[in-house]
C-alpha cells in the first residue's frame, strides 16, 4: 500500500484514483480550484480519499502523479517532489497548451519538459496514450490472459520499477519504450496513441462506450506501434 498523490483530479485523475483505491492505495487529490471544489469526489472515493493542495498532495504523497493541461506544467511544486517518483500523463495539445516551439520542432519531449521543471525528481512517463473510460476499464487481475499492456518511459530504472508496480497493482502490465526522449513513440496521432485499445477500430473513441468497451493491448502490439512511430516532421 502507498499514498499516490494527483495533482489534477480531472478525467485521467479521478480515474486513476479510483483504481489506485481498488488497488489498495490511499489517495490525496488536489486541483488548482482548491480542496474545496473536490468533496463531492473525495466523498464518492470514500474513506481512503482526501482533498488537499498540490503542494500537500506533492509532500505526502509517496507516488505523484501530475495530471493537468501541459501548459500548467511551471506550476507543480518542485521542492515537495524533490528525490520523488512523479508520473507524467501529459500530452501536446497546441490548441489548449499554445505553441511552445522545441515541442514543435521535435527538440524534447513533453515529460522531457516536466523533468527539466523538477531536477531533483524522477519523472516517468505513462497513462497518455489510454482513452480515460478504457483505462478505468481494461485492467484485469494479475497474469489474467486479456490483461493489458502501458507503455512508460523514464531516465531513472528504479523509478521505472516504482512505477511498473504501481501499474500492476491496478490492473495492467507494462512495457519500458526507454528513456524520457522515446516518450514521442507514444505521444499523439501516432500508432501507439490510443488505438492499441481501440480493436479493430483506428477512429476516436464512441461517447457511449457500452457497445465499445475497448479492447486489451497485448505486448506484442504495443511493442509493434512503438516501432512503428515516425517523427512529425516525417509524416
Amino acid at each position: 500500500m502507498a499514498t499516490i498523490g494527483l495533482i489534477g483530479a480531472g478525467l485521467i485523475g479521478s480515474t486513476l484514483a479510483r483504481l489506485a483505491i481498488a488497488g489498495g492505495h490511499d489517495v490525496i487529490l488536489s486541483n488548482s480550484r482548491g480542496p474545496h471544489t473536490l468533496g463531492a469526489l473525495t466523498a464518492a472515493l470514500g474513506d481512503s480519499a482526501r482533498a488537499a493542495t498540490p503542494e500537500e498532495a506533492a509532500q505526502q504523497g509517496d507516488l505523484v502523479v501530475v495530471t493537468i493541461p501541459l501548459k500548467d506544467y511551471r506550476s507543480v511544486p518542485v521542492e515537495p517532489l524533490r528525490g520523488k517518483v512523479v508520473i507524467d500523463t501529459n500530452n501536446y495539445y497546441p490548441e489548449r497548451d499554445g505553441r511552445i516551439p522545441e515541442l514543435d520542432d521535435e527538440s524534447i519531449t513533453t515529460s522531457e519538459l516536466l523533468q527539466a521543471h523538477l531536477p531533483g525528481s524522477h519523472v516517468v512517463k505513462a497513462f497518455n496514450n489510454i482513452y480515460y473510460l478504457y483505462l478505468g476499464r481494461l485492467g484485469r487481475p494479475h497474469n489474467h490472459r486479456e490483461r493489458s499492456v502501458l507503455a512508460i518511459a523514464g531516465n531513472n530504472h528504479a523509478a521505472k520499477d516504482t512505477v511498473a508496480a504501481f501499474i500492476d497493482s491496478i490492473g495492467y502490465d507494462t512495457l519500458d519504450a526507454g528513456p524520457l526522449a522515446e516518450g514521442w513513440r507514444f505521444q499523439r496521432d501516432l500508432p501507439a496513441y490510443n488505438i492499441p485499445y481501440f480493436g479493430d477500430s483506428a477512429q476516436a473513441p464512441p461517447l457511449d462506450v457500452r457497445f465499445n468497451p475497448g479492447h486489451p493491448a497485448t505486448r506484442e502490439q504495443l511493442a509493434a506501434a512503438l516501432a512503428q512511430a515516425k517523427r512529425y516532421r516525417d509524416l
